[in-house]
């Protein structure tokens, strides 16, 4: 995923301490509560609090229990044993008081977060995980209540809105699924906070509770970019579709009669690809003029071959639903909430189904952007991982896969025997002792066949490596690096490794690694691309790469671009979201 386009440096920090509690009482009704949350239950903040036996109505007796249950059936998601620990170290901090009312009525503070809540979908959440409907009447039956509202009542409502705000809290911060639950090499965003101490430090006394809350979000720019454009689209899927336009039976070039004119013209103004002030065409059936301009900044946007031809593709991405357009936004805001808020030094971005390398804009060096092949959707996908570059390989080996060289390479050699020296391949022993860079006999054979015995290519032009290749040790064995095959970049789809990621410019980002050691210029770096030796060259400083999968970017101009969801990740991503909360953590 490529959406953040800009590195901020000393990211205020996130983490916050938990303060140490002085005393502890013993309590009761803890039967199958979890350990960590019993702890929160037998802390009180200061002695003090020890001396009042009697529950006011601002602490009603039974609260505890409510929270040593890990259920309230008020809510919508009744089961909060995922935050009852979070939950049970709230209260005990504030001595079991309420937290939301005051004088039996909801304070400032409750009031501001329930309108968050009102007002998710615009974070790309769903209000109604927050109670969001119920919220009014909730509010509504304590000021009915005369004096008073009853202590269960009050209790219902302060123990449901701590809950709804830590999972909406959590959410904004850290996402609503675990990435490692579709097996992405991603630790789950920035764990090391503290739920209970933000709400209660930060939030429930908060005279902004909106900006108190903010700060828990992402700090990148295009998260908050993405943020603009999802209410765009909301605004836009709120107005409908419009008619779907009629799919040719052939490609439909310029010039051309398209019956489906109207629609069309109707659809790109809708999506800001033909401006307010772009004549529409006089005639409503020929396909021309600033029509053709609007169809190509529509498929540069998403992904397609801009030559302004209406074929199945470009109409089919068209038609696609205004609310898929704000769901693969969503998830957008979603996987950015899985990125570490700081890193050491500003990473190399990969954005598998954008098919592009980036790097931030934000820093002292120049921003860097370029074309990539990854990984093919059927057995070779590219993995969703963050790790950190640390050396650079010139006219590199090639190692071969032992599953490259049995599906591929063996099959080859027994119709060929001569295949590996036609291709500069040479069989090697495990220790790298080279057996035969010639023709393969029978035994030999027998040996690749077993794995006794390993391929790898000999540097070169020919090498699939090409000349340099970009090392950040990984348990995949993913790296990227040059290709001779360089007409693969042309392509709009650019789906064709085994995994490993290709590089469109290898001597520019050679260049940009390795910036800060002075003799390595670009002319250096050309130099020992086309040597004839094999040079590896350590980084002085670790450079971190994420290879990351969002099908929506907002560019720093507010463009929106949404690619195809190639590997079906944005699909599994909706399967995920569309059970019961919590999701799958």
């Amino acid at each position: 995923m490529a959406p953040e386009n800009n590195y901020k440096t000393n990211c205020a920090p996130r983490t916050i301490h938990p303060s140490r509690f002085l005393t502890t009482i013993v309590l009761f009704a803890l039967c199958g509560l979890s350990s960590s949350a019993a702890s929160a239950l037998d802390t009180l903040p200061t002695p003090a609090m020890q001396t009042s036996t009697v529950p006011s109505p601002q602490a009603p007796g039974d609260l505890r229990a409510m929270v040593a249950a890990g259920s309230l059936p008020d809510l919508r998601w009744p089961n909060f044993a995922d935050h009852q620990a979070d939950v049970a170290k709230f209260y005990a901090a504030g001595g079991y008081a309420l937290a939301w009312v005051d004088d039996g009525q909801p304070t400032a503070q409750a009031k501001a977060i329930i309108d968050l809540f009102k007002q998710a979908s615009l974070k790309g959440l769903r209000p109604d995980d927050y109670d969001a409907s119920l919220w009014d009447g909730r509010v509504a039956a304590l000021s009915q209540s005369n004096p008073h509202p009853a202590d269960t009542n009050l209790t219902k409502f302060d123990l449901a809105l701590t809950v709804c705000a830590m999972r909406y809290m959590s959410d904004l911060h850290i996402g609503r699924v675990n990435p490692q639950y579709f097996k992405f090499g991603l630790e789950m965003g920035p764990t090391t906070y503290d739920l209970a101490e933000l709400l209660r430090t930060q939030v429930i006394q908060a005279k902004d509770v909106g900006g108190a809350v903010a700060g828990v979000e992402p700090r990148y720019e295009g998260y908050q970019r993405a943020e603009i454009a999802l209410a765009e689209y909301v605004k836009l899927a709120d107005h409908g579709d419009g008619a779907p336009l009629l799919l040719p039976l052939k490609s439909v070039h310029p010039g051309d009669i398209y019956p489906g004119i109207t629609p069309l013209v109707s659809r790109l103004r809708q999506l800001g690809d033909l401006g307010p002030d772009d004549g529409a065409p006089a005639d409503t059936t020929v396909y021309h003029g600033a029509l053709v301009d609007a169809v190509k900044h529509f498929q540069r946007r998403h992904g397609l071959g801009p030559d302004g031809t209406l074929g199945t593709e470009t109409v089919v991405q068209l038609n696609v639903p205004l609310n898929e357009r704000v769901k693969q936004l969503q998830f957008t805001l979603e996987r950015y909430r899985w990125i570490p808020p700081d890193f050491p030094q500003p990473p190399i971005v990969v954005n598998i189904p954008e098919f592009k390398l980036r790097t931030m804009r934000r820093q002292p060096a120049p921003f860097l952007s370029m074309r990539v092949v990854v990984g093919k959707a059927y057995g070779h996908k590219t993995p969703v991982f963050a790790d950190y570059m640390r050396y650079v390989i010139f006219r590199p080996y090639w190692n071969v896969p032992m599953s490259i060289q049995f599906g591929e390479l063996v099959p080859k050699i027994r119709r060929d025997r001569d295949y590996l020296a036609e291709h500069g391949f040479e069989v090697t022993t495990s220790s790298g002792t080279v057996v035969t860079e010639g023709t393969v006999d029978d035994d030999v054979l027998r040996q690749l066949h077993s794995g006794a015995l390993t391929i790898r290519q000999k540097p070169g032009p020919k090498n699939a490596l090409g000349l340099v290749k970009f090392i950040f040790p990984n348990h995949y064995n993913v790296y990227l690096h040059s290709t001779p095959q360089l007409e693969l970049f042309l392509k709009t789809r650019r789906a064709f490794s085994h995994g490993c990621i290709r590089v469109q410019d290898p001597v520019a980002l050679a260049a940009w690694v390795l910036r800060d050691k002075p003799p390595w210029s670009v002319d250096k770096v050309q130099a020992a691309m086309n040597g004839d030796q094999t040079i590896q060259v350590g980084l002085d400083k670790p450079i971190p790469v994420l290879i990351l999968y969002s099908t929506a970017v907002v560019e720093p101009d507010g463009e929106v671009r949404f690619f195809r969801d190639i590997y079906g990740y944005d699909s599994a991503m909706d399967k995920a979201l569309a059970g019961a909360y919590p999701y799958p953590r």
